[in-house]
């Protein structure tokens, strides 16, 4: 370990389980020497393994709905007074759609579930951000980080609205951003990871399929999360001071790869 966050204190939204990327960040940035609160929807506390994270970790709980402004205050004043100051770090690592959920097809979507699922996976990093922003919880140089995906740029068929809430997310990260920089010298940045099989992850149909797509098309192969949790940590250290604004592609090289050997014999085999 190389103490790249020693002293520094976060907030992790989004894990739920062991697979979960949030789940990673906070073992390596508790090894990295960061305190920090971890927070979920109450609903998703009760499917998943928090209490052992918050343990292994020595972390406090504060549940909070990252749709709710009052829960979200209520998550920045009372993770201020336990970390003793403001926050360097916040991982919104956070995504739901209930069409996916309900087996609604793109083209027949119901607009509840799209609202929800748009409010949930993307207006909630809007919110998280407002929250901090006007209370002015974050400390100068601080870093504040949501994941995304790949299909917010292409289509991939069954990723379904998902595609869209991650496309909204993205430019809530630089316009935001902007304002954040500019008035609190904070970064905002989104990282966008590999297909990465997570309990969010595996509701979508097909995703093996993604999985094993980008893996071969990818000169790397696909980044795992643990992967993703180091490159996390390096965007929450001082090692990335002036990099902001920006939807970092962290994906094995897919992002930039028209075809691949791989593929191409896929479709010349005799």
């Amino acid at each position: 370990m190389y103490n790249l966050l020693k002293g520094k204190k976060g907030i992790i939204f989004g894990a739920l389980n062991e697979h979960s990327i949030a789940w990673k960040v906070a073992e390596r940035a508790h090894e990295e020497g960061a305190e920090f609160v971890l927070t979920n929807a109450p609903i998703a506390m009760r499917m998943g393994d928090l209490n052992t994270l918050a343990e292994k970790t020595g972390s406090q709980i504060i549940p909070a709905d990252a749709t709710s402004m009052e829960d979200l205050t209520n998550l920045v004043e009372k993770s201020m007074e336990i970390l003793g100051g403001k926050i360097d770090f916040v991982l919104h690592s956070i995504g739901m759609s209930v069409n996916v959920r309900k087996g609604r097809h793109y083209t027949d979507s119901k607009y509840e579930f799209t609202t929800k699922g748009w409010d949930v996976s993307a207006v909630s990093f809007h919110k998280v951000m407002n929250v901090l922003y006007n209370k002015k919880a974050m400390n100068e140089w601080g870093s504040i980080v949501a994941l995304t995906y790949m299909a917010s740029q292409r289509v991939f068929p069954d990723y379904n609205d998902m595609a869209d809430n991650k496309a909204y997310l993205e430019s809530i990260a630089r316009s935001f951003g902007y304002f954040f920089g500019r008035d609190q010298k904070v970064r905002v940045n989104t990282i966008s990871q590999s297909p990465t099989p997570t309990t969010a992850g595996s509701g979508v149909k097909g995703f093996d399929g993604f999985i094993k797509y980008a893996d071969e098309m990818s000169p790397l192969g696909n980044a795992t999360a643990a992967d993703c949790a180091d490159y996390t940590i390096s965007m929450f250290s001082d090692l990335t001071k002036k990099v902001t604004l920006q939807n970092l592609f962290h994906d094995g090289g897919f992002s930039n790869v028209g075809v691949s050997d791989k593929v191409m014999d896929a479709f010349t085999e005799d």
